[in-house]
C-alpha cells in the first residue's frame, strides 16, 4: 500500500473514531498539517477554538507565535509536521482527560510511523508528560534532549503559555535555536531508521 493510501486510511479511521465522547462536540477533526516527510515534528496537547473551526492545528494566536519562532531560527513551517495528541477539541479548551489522550494515541502513533521524523518536539507540559515521561517538569526540563528509540525528543513551552507569560519568550528562543542545531546534527549523522 502506498504512503498516500496509508495516510488516507489513517485520517478516515481518525475521523470515524468514537474512542471518547469528544467527537460529539467537535466542529472539525484536527488531524495534522505540514510535510509528510518532515524531519521535525511538533506535537501539542489538543486543538483550541480556532483549530476546531478550521480543522488545522496551531492557526490561532499561539500558532502564529510558533510561526514567528520557526521563522526566527530559519525553519520553514511547511517543512515540519504539526499535530496534537487529541484530534478533537476539549470543551472550553480544558486539559485533555487521560482516557481521551489514550484513545487518540493510536492516531498519533500512526502519524509518527508514516512520517518517521528525526526529532519530535512536545509543545507544552501535557504533551511532554504523555510522550517523554509522566513527571516531566516543563519549567526545569524544557529544551533538554532525550532519545526514545529512533527519535530525538525535547519539549518547549507551549506557545499559549508565552502569550500569558512573555518572560518565558527568551527561553523559548534559546530552545528553538538548540532544536535547529540538534536537527542539523541529526541530518549530518544520517542515521538509518529501523525497518
Amino acid at each position: 500500500m502506498t504512503d498516500e493510501l496509508l495516510w488516507k486510511e489513517l485520517e478516515e479511521s481518525c475521523a470515524a473514531c468514537r474512542g471518547c465522547p469528544l467527537w460529539q462536540t467537535r466542529t472539525n477533526l484536527v488531524f495534522g498539517t505540514g510535510s509528510r516527510t518532515a524531519e521535525l515534528m511538533f506535537v501539542g496537547e489538543a486543538p483550541g477554538e480556532r483549530e476546531d473551526q478550521t480543522g488545522i492545528p496551531f492557526v490561532g494566536p499561539a500558532g502564529q507565535l510558533l510561526d514567528l519562532y520557526l521563522e526566527a531560527v530559519g525553519i520553514p513551517r511547511e517543512s515540519v509536521y504539526i499535530a496534537n495528541i487529541l484530534k478533537c477539541r476539549p470543551p472550553h479548551n480544558r486539559d485533555p482527560q487521560p482516557e481521551e489522550s489514550e484513545a487518540c494515541m493510536k492516531h498519533l502513533r500512526g502519524q509518527v510511523k508514516l512520517i518517521r521524523p528525526k526529532m519530535i518536539v512536545c509543545l507544552g507540559r501535557i504533551a511532554a508528560m504523555r510522550l517523554i515521561k509522566p513527571d516531566y517538569r516543563i519549567t526545569k526540563e524544557h529544551g533538554t534532549f532525550v532519545r526514545r528509540g529512533a527519535f530525538l525528543m525535547t519539549a518547549v513551552y507551549h506557545p499559549s503559555a508565552l502569550l500569558r507569560d512573555p518572560s518565558k519568550r527568551e527561553d523559548m528562543y534559546r530552545d528553538m535555536k538548540a532544536i535547529r542545531r540538534a536537527l542539523d546534527e541529526e541530518k549530518q549523522q544520517g542515521e538509518d531508521y529501523p525497518a
